[in-house]
């Protein structure tokens, strides 16, 4: 096959797309398909090269054979043209972003094409699906998000992360919560273990037996766990899990424990608790700022690792398992790694 013949005007111009990093990876793909034509190579050659088949390569030298570089360009495609306009678009945008749908809570692609119908636009459920993916615009999606209107929020933030990065000195601090609701469930048959090529099958039917609420403290000067199982939140277990921290601190030492806001934990029985146990102090995170309290993430961990796969025949099964998780983390237990120092975050 005789070389493509390349003028010298077109061949600085495809060498500058194959060496851009801006152009279009097709066009770029083009430019070096023609040039190694124009280099004498066969086809077959070019297209192992450049990632195309033999038939498609022989399809583009014929077009820039006719038409040049303009040849390299996509022809319009065959179709019936759009029925909708950029004004139609934004109308399209608008709806999904002001208002409701009517008689349901979120919009779907299909009731965005409905509505428009009722204004006179026909499209399609599958258009509005592509027009909105090149907006990013995901009407049929739904994020939580929560803010804390504390207004004492950067004060308790700074108190409570200070206490993490330089805590007071003669000091111990504990960050201690419940975790309320530990399911003890049994599958009605047992689970098959991971094998090659398949995971665990874990049966879809359970049985309850129960529950039991993990009363929890963090050391966070070494990372190590303290905790019991209980059967409710009321205040008197989390005095006496305060008693059992209380009793852990050595003589002399100052116990500072972080806590959410939780209504158990402001009762005339923990005041009264905190008057008798001058040493003992209590900093409570913001509303809604339980990401500040470090046994949050051994609470992520034991979910992951024990509770959310785990079997418990018993709600004691449940309390012994839980235990020896427990156990089983002191024997590695480190600090976690605090980064956030209680200031708000500057912008980049």
């Amino acid at each position: 096959m005789a070389p493509l013949v390349v003028g010298d005007g077109d061949r600085e111009l495809l060498e500058a797309r194959v060496r851009s990093r801006t152009v279009d990876a097709r066009d770029r793909q083009r430019a070096r398909l023609v040039l190694m034509a124009a280099a004498g190579e066969s086809n077959r050659a070019v297209g192992r090269a450049v990632g195309m088949h033999h038939n498609q390569v022989g399809v583009w030298r014929r077009r820039y054979e006719a038409g040049g570089i303009a040849g390299l360009d996509d022809r319009p495609r065959p179709g019936r043209p759009p029925v909708y306009g950029h004004d139609d678009v934004l109308e399209m945008v608008r709806l999904v972003t002001t208002e409701a749908p009517e008689g349901a809570s979120r919009w779907t692609c299909g009731a965005v094409a409905g509505a428009m119908a009722e204004s006179g636009v026909d499209v399609s459920a599958s258009q509005v699906w592509r027009i909105f993916d090149g907006l990013d615009l995901k009407p049929w999606q739904t994020r939580s998000w929560m803010t804390s209107c504390d207004p004492r929020f950067w004060e308790k933030a700074s108190d409570v992360c200070g206490l993490y990065l330089d805590p007071p000195a003669n000091a111990v601090v504990w960050s201690v919560d419940e975790k309320s609701g530990m399911q003890a469930k049994s599958r009605v048959n047992p689970t098959r273990r991971a094998r090659p090529g398949t995971p665990n099958l874990q049966e879809f039917e359970y049985r309850r037996h129960g529950t039991a609420v993990l009363f929890a403290g963090l050391n966070v000067h070494n990372g190590e766990v303290a905790g019991w199982v209980a059967d409710s939140t009321r205040s008197t277990n989390f005095v006496e899990f305060l008693s059992d921290l209380a009793e852990l601190t050595p003589a002399g030492l100052e116990l500072h424990c972080v806590a959410d806001n939780l209504a158990t934990h402001s009762t005339k029985a923990v005041e009264e608790f905190l008057d008798e146990h001058p040493h003992v102090f209590l900093h409570n995170t913001p509303t809604h700022a339980s990401w500040l309290n470090q046994i949050e993430l051994f609470f992520s961990i034991l979910q992951r690792r024990l509770l959310r796969y785990g079997e418990f025949d018993s709600v004691d099964d449940l309390a012994h398992q839980v235990t020896a998780f427990i156990e089983n983390h002191n024997r590695t237990a480190a600090p976690f790694r605090w980064t956030h120092d209680g200031r708000p975050l500057q912008a980049a």
